[in-house]
């Protein structure tokens, strides 16, 4: 059994490998069997036996069946040492000469780290007092043909970590712990909205328009139809018809598909949930995210704190709230006067750096303003309110400012992480505002979605949260790959 891991090339290590596979075979052993019937796992076993005594434990004499992955080995003479690992906790292996017969301890000279075995064995604590099992048996599970990253270096190069996840994975226990924490994270998701009445439902990822967000599709052909699809953008305009049907509460967690950049905060396919409301509004959603996320945070972390670099972020109720012009003004030099006409915002756009100013509305300008002066030092959970109608095509107006919206989004960490409105049930104010759209990006107006408004659309409040942003916020990661298990890359030479 190799001890740890030298600095011999690779193309040696793995030729020592394959001669101890050969070897295996030779002894008519199979190195890839088809199963191993375990009794435990190393987690269960840990959580079992580790309050126990070294008396309690001799009383029991436990044994057990289990398997895993050799992570360490320490070899004294006639003895060896050996950490068994399942992923998420270590179990050590006591492995003599004089408690396996010949062939078994053949075997065992033949291991090396990586490799997955089965064990059979009792349960004791060694004289310094860890946790064993005292092995008797031995099989081989599956023989590891590469050398895993060595331990005390590990696999610190972030494309490498994200491209291999499954070696980052191996190498760092805090990529595991990532990942650990987004799978509680979604199911506390689901069990807050289960617990409040909605329903999970599915809609469709190939659709005939693209709508629901203004983004870049990516498009696929649909060859017995003859026709293009689109992998969807958003799920919007499918969930509000199921809100038309008569649902009331309905939610979706699922995954959306944009053909745009690839940054720290954007991955082209990326998670999100979605959730509309039956006589809801947009404040009663500000509620109701508070009460989500921190409900998440409380279970996932056991914390309403969470670090962010050098600071960190507290999800403490109640959250700030704030207009689009107020955060403007707070975070900036700026002053109400700059933002009274066209004219004074294209001048302080310019003194900005802000791009393509004539190409842009006034209220696509303002939005412009906010990204680039408040949007990053929004730290802790604060909701922007009050977004120009004509960036929100999806949204009710103001009863007191029809050219302002009931519209939030969230932002923590400098980040957005939701976007909600008070969903526009006016068919003939939707239709206006659709083709309106439609005729500015040269778009398509989903004729099926208008035509089911004219059904009917009672009050409704409509949001959707970017999984993989809160994840980045719960463990603390500045990268949205570093939360994606496999984020789309570029491809290597």
């Amino acid at each position: 059994m190799t001890e740890t891991q030298t600095q011999q090339p690779l193309d040696k290590l793995m030729a020592d490998r394959r001669t101890k596979l050969d070897a295996l075979r030779a002894r008519g052993l199979d190195p890839f069997p088809s199963r191993f019937r375990v009794q435990t796992s190393v987690s269960d076993i840990r959580g079992a036996f580790d309050s126990l005594t070294t008396e309690e434990l001799e009383s029991r004499s436990e044994a057990v069946r289990l398997a895993g992955r050799l992570k360490a080995v320490r070899r004294q003479g006639k003895v060896i040492f050996a950490d068994l690992s399942d992923g998420g906790a270590r179990l050590q292996l006591f492995l003599r000469k004089n408690d396996l017969d010949e062939a078994t301890w053949e075997v065992v000279n033949l291991l090396d780290l990586g490799d997955f075995i089965g064990v059979e064995g009792a349960i004791f604590r060694t004289r310094t007092g860890e946790l064993s099992v005292r092995v008797a048996m031995v099989e081989v599970l599956a023989k590891s043909l590469r050398p895993l990253p060595e331990k005390h270096k590990g696999l610190t190069d972030p494309e490498t970590r994200a491209r291999q996840r499954y070696l980052d994975l191996l190498a760092n226990a805090d990529a595991r712990k990532v990942f650990v924490t987004r799978s509680r994270a979604v199911s506390a998701i689901r069990r807050f909205l289960e617990g409040r009445g909605f329903m999970e439902v599915e809609t469709p990822m190939m659709q005939p328009i693209s709508g629901g967000a203004t983004a870049r599709p990516f498009i696929t052909h649909h060859n017995t139809l003859d026709i293009d699809l689109f992998l969807r953008i958003a799920p919007e305009l499918y969930l509000k018809r199921l809100i038309i049907g008569g649902f009331e509460k309905v939610f979706e967690l699922n995954r959306n598909f944009r053909n745009e950049g690839i940054s720290t905060r954007h991955n082209p396919e990326f998670t999100m949930l979605e959730f509309y409301w039956a006589y809801a509004d947009y404040e009663m959603l500000m509620d109701f995210t508070e009460e989500l996320v921190t409900s998440v945070a409380q279970e996932v972390l056991g914390s309403l704190e969470s670090p962010w670099g050098d600071d960190h972020i507290d999800f403490s109720r109640p959250w700030r709230r704030l207009s689009m012009r107020e955060a403007i003004l707070e975070y900036s030099d700026l002053t109400e006067d700059d933002l009274v006409d066209r004219t004074s915002m294209e001048r302080v756009a310019r003194r900005l750096g802000v791009e393509r100013i004539d190409q842009r509305s006034d209220g696509q300008l303002l939005a412009e303003l906010f990204e680039v002066t408040a949007e990053t030092q929004l730290i802790n959970p604060t909701f922007i309110t009050d977004f120009p109608r004509e960036i929100s095509p999806l949204a009710k107006s103001r009863p007191d400012d029809p050219e302002t919206v009931e519209r939030f989004e969230l932002f923590a960490g400098g980040i957005e992480i939701a976007n909600a409105f008070t969903e526009l049930n006016d068919p003939i104010e939707q239709r206006r505002r659709l083709v309106e759209q439609a005729e500015k990006t040269s778009g398509v107006v989903d004729e099926d979605f208008l035509v089911s408004m004219e059904y009917g659309m009672p009050p409704t409040a409509g949001e959707g949260i970017g999984i993989d942003r809160l994840v980045m916020l719960l463990t603390g990661r500045r990268s949205i790959r570093d939360v994606i298990l496999f984020p789309a890359l570029r491809p290597k030479d």
